[in-house]
């Protein structure tokens, strides 16, 4: 694996082509601290680095998790990777949808070593539909936007992810068929997104901040046309670990929520300390993009203030999963969620 220190940044950052399991390859984003000796290494895996993560960020970048005798890493996985690097042991945890630890339990591992999500990081759906440029619906009634959407050209990212999820859903709740009124294209990495709708093989994509704010400033779109966290509250982004983890060191995985938990915190109080950490986080990103992302992120209440998922979270994200057709079993709550970390922390 090569590294190549990135520039403005005091991190590492590397590619390389890895199997996190033997039906999985993915081309991972390394991001490494040096010199944090001492210290119990972390690593977690991330299917995107997005602004929905900066309470993780963050977190790294003040020291939350220092302090507590961690050294957390992360690591970009892209193509449902970062689920597979989990399940395979290649990282200690990872941050995504609840969902995917429901499939992956659902699918067969949960008989061995399940995982299970244990703190909440971004509470609602994190997602939004957003047209080419000069597009848009006549109006926003269902019907209008039914009209609008049909023979269209959908990026919604891998198939299975949440974003494919919520974009069959949206799209099927429209009435709309999924095979003969449109065209989906699963693309594996969200990074492609923006180029697919400039260059046209896409006229919609789901997406999120920063690509919303980063391509109106390329004059890709304009605003989305449908919010997904208009939904309410929904388990959107968690940390997951193999319940194993939780059972064999307890104690590790109460420092990295007790850090989290904090980081949140400042989250919901401090702007100015999160656009800070996002300037360290997206150094190609200019002031007005950061300040565009992070509005939208506030304005729609996109993170956690306390860790905590809730069942009505899980159970619009499950219901929408099945409803989408791509997981159908019966995954309960207590079956994926662990809060008692959380718990302990606001005892």
């Amino acid at each position: 694996m090569e590294l190549k220190q990135a520039a403005g940044s005091p991190s590492s950052r590397g590619t390389f082509l890895a199997g996190a399991a033997a039906s999985t390859a993915a081309l991972l984003s390394v991001r490494v601290n040096v010199g944090a000796q001492n210290l119990k290494q972390i690593v977690i895996a991330e299917p995107v680095h997005q602004i929905g993560y900066l309470p993780l960020y963050m977190a790294i970048d003040r020291g939350l998790f220092a302090k507590r005798g961690l050294d957390v890493t992360t690591l970009t996985a892209t193509g449902g990777a970062h689920v597979s690097a989990l399940v395979s042991g290649s990282v200690w945890g990872n941050i995504g949808g609840p969902e995917s630890d429901a499939m992956a339990n659902g699918n067969g591992n949960g008989n061995a070593n399940p995982l299970i999500s244990v703190c909440n990081v971004v509470n609602r759906a994190n997602n939004y539909m957003i047209a080419k440029k000069g597009l848009t619906p006549k109006s926003m009634s269902n019907a209008d936007v039914a009209a609008f959407m049909k023979g269209k050209k959908f990026a919604l990212n891998r198939f299975g992810g949440t974003p494919d999820v919520l974009g069959r859903w949206y799209i099927e709740k429209l009435g709309l068929n999924l095979t003969s009124d449109v065209t989906i294209i699963n693309n594996a990495d969200s990074a492609a997104t923006p180029i697919m709708v400039k260059q046209g093989a896409a006229d919609i994509a789901i997406t999120t901040e920063p690509q919303i704010t980063m391509g109106q400033v390329q004059g890709i779109w304009d605003q989305p046309y449908f919010s997904f966290p208009s939904l309410g509250e929904y388990a959107y982004s968690v940390i997951s670990v193999k319940k194993a983890t939780a059972l064999q060191d307890p104690a590790t995985v109460e420092a990295f929520v007790s850090a989290m938990i904090e980081a949140l915190k400042i989250s919901a109080s401090s702007k100015a300390t999160v656009e800070a950490a996002a300037h360290k986080a997206f150094p190609t990103l200019g002031e007005a993009a950061i300040k565009g992302a992070l509005d939208r992120t506030y304005a729609d209440n996109i993170w956690s203030k306390d860790g905590f998922i809730s069942e009505k979270g899980y159970v619009l994200d499950m219901s929408i999963v099945a409803k989408s057709g791509e997981f159908t079993k019966a995954i309960g709550y207590s079956d994926v969620v662990d809060m008692s970390f959380v718990k302990n922390h606001q005892a």
